[in-house]
C-alpha cells in the first residue's frame, strides 16, 4: 500500500528499531505506557500491511491466500473484543484495546483498507481515493488519539484530516514506486483534467502537464494540513505533540517535493534525519513553553 507504514521488526522494539522513520521521532516524547501501546498498534498495522504487500498476488489462488490471512485477523479481532482470544501474536494488541478502549471498527476498517489494494489499483475520483485514505491513514490517527487522550470532538476530525494530508503526501512521494508495482493512486479524473494519460505516467513523462497535475495534488494536501491545524484546540495540544511532530515532518516532505518541481521519477524525496530530530525537539519544547504560559 502507498502509505508504506512499517518495516519488519520485533513487536517489542518496532519503533526503536526504525530510527530513520518519521514514526520514531514523532513518538519519542510519549510516556513509556503510550510508547508500548503505539508499538503494539504499529506492529499490528505492519502485519496487515505485510500480508497485502508481500510478493505479488498474481493468481486468484495467491489472492485468496492473502484474503484468508486477513480474515484470520478479523476473527482474532472479534475474539479480542469478546474475550476469547488466546493468540500470543494478538496479545499485545489485546492489552492496548483493553487499556485504551480502541473501538473494534477502527481495527476492522484498517484491515478493509489494506485489503482494498488486493483488488483495486486505480481510483476514478478523489472521492474514492479519500475513502481509501481514511481507511489506511485517518483510522491510524483515530487509534492514536485514543492512546494519547483527547477531550473534544474536533480532535477526532483533526486526526481524520491529518490522516488525509499525510497519505496524500505519501502518494505524491511514491508515484514512481507505486507505478512500478502497478498502482496509480492519483485520481484518474485528475489525470483527465490535466490531459496527462496513464500511459504518460507509466512512461515517466515529465512535462508541464505532469507538473500541473502534481501541483494540484499538492495544493489539495495542503488544504488538509490547514484544516487539521484549525481543528486542534489549544488545550488539546499537550496530548497531541506526537501528531504535531508527524504533521511538521510530512509537511516538510511536501515542501521538498514541491521544491524539486515534482521530479519524483528521478529519486525518492526524503526529509533528512537531522531535520526530523530538530523538528521533533522544536515542537516538543514549543509545546512545553506553550503549556507553561497557559498555566501561568
Amino acid at each position: 500500500m502507498s502509505s508504506h507504514f512499517y518495516n519488519k521488526a520485533e513487536d517489542s522494539a518496532v519503533l526503536s528499531s526504525q530510527g530513520s522513520t518519521s514514526f520514531h521521532y514523532s513518538f519519542t516524547f510519549l510516556s513509556r505506557e503510550e510508547r508500548h501501546a503505539i508499538n503494539a498498534v504499529y506492529a499490528f498495522c505492519r502485519r496487515i500491511d505485510d500480508i497485502v504487500d508481500e510478493e505479488v498476488a498474481a493468481t486468484p489462488i495467491e489472492v485468496q491466500l492473502k484474503l484468508d490471512r486477513l480474515n484470520w485477523w478479523r476473527l482474532e479481532i472479534n475474539n479480542v473484543y469478546d474475550g476469547s482470544s488466546t493468540s500470543k501474536l494478538v496479545a499485545p494488541l489485546a492489552q492496548v484495546v483493553q487499556r485504551f478502549g480502541i473501538p473494534k471498527q477502527y481495527l476492522l476498517t484498517l484491515i478493509d483498507g489494506c485489503e482494498r489494494d488486493l483488488y483495486q489499483k486505480r481510483y476514478k475520483t478523489f472521492g474514492e481515493l479519500k475513502e481509501y485514505c481514511y481507511a489506511v491513514a485517518s483510522i491510524v490517527g483515530l487509534i492514536c488519539i485514543e492512546i494519547f487522550g483527547y477531550k473534544h470532538e474536533e480532535t477526532r476530525n483533526y486526526a481524520i484530516n491529518l490522516g488525509y494530508a499525510l497519505q496524500l503526501t505519501n502518494i505524491l512521494r511514491d508515484v514512481k514506486a507505486d507505478k512500478d508495482r502497478g498502482f496509480i493512486y492519483l485520481p484518474l479524473e485528475d489525470l483527465d483534467r490535466f490531459k496527462y494519460s496513464e500511459s504518460d505516467l507509466k512512461s515517466e513523462i515529465y512535462n508541464e502537464r505532469f507538473v500541473d497535475l502534481m501541483s494540484f495534488q499538492a495544493s489539495r494536501a495542503r488544504e488538509y494540513y490547514h484544516k487539521a491545524r484549525t481543528l486542534l484546540r489549544p488545550d488539546e495540544r499537550s496530548s497531541m505533540v506526537a501528531a504535531e511532530i508527524m504533521d511538521a515532518i510530512y509537511h516538510r516532505l511536501l515542501e521538498k517535493i514541491e521544491l524539486s518541481e515534482f521530479r519524483v521519477f528521478n529519486r525518492r524525496v526524503r526529509v533528512s534525519t537531522s531535520h526530523k530530530v530538530l523538528t521533533a525537539f522544536r515542537i516538543w519544547l514549543g509545546n512545553k513553553l506553550f503549556v507553561r504560559r497557559m498555566i501561568g
